[in-house]
């Protein structure tokens, strides 16, 4: 098994109410030329967690910052004007928590991040350091 000490959160950067999960995610990744979908989990607007990757596997979710994380994306990302936006819904935000609270129950998690931290983007649209304390 791989060392795993960060979770990396995304958005889809899709618009709140787009019919977008793991499957239309592993589509459009493999369309790009990825062997399968980025990321390891994928939260859906009703709160389902789906898995993509194993967890064994590396990911290809964050440029340099694959190895020893683990990425998350929630469905969503931008307004009805399709500019960035937290569009995370109750449900999501809950399954969030659920999943974060679970990874470093198991995994020696050192830091929580979003996207932004290590590229030039609004993903995952909300301050996930103030959501997610370690």
């Amino acid at each position: 098994m791989r060392t795993i000490n960060r979770i990396i959160i995304h958005c889809s950067d899709t618009r709140q109410g787009q019919i977008v999960d793991a499957k239309v995610i592993d589509r459009w990744h493999r369309e790009k030329g990825y062997r399968k979908i980025g990321y390891h989990y994928v939260v859906l607007e009703d709160g389902t967690i789906e898995k993509g990757r194993d967890e064994a596997e590396v990911g290809a979710h964050c440029l340099r910052y694959n190895n020893g994380s683990i990425g998350i994306c929630y469905c969503g990302g931008k307004g009805a004007d399709g500019r960035p936006a937290d569009t995370r819904t109750q449900a999501q935000k809950k399954a969030l928590i659920f999943l974060v609270q679970d990874l470093c129950a198991r995994y020696k998690i050192a830091d929580i991040a979003g996207h932004c931290e290590f590229a030039n983007k609004a993903c995952p649209c909300f301050d996930v350091k103030k959501e997610f304390k370690l």
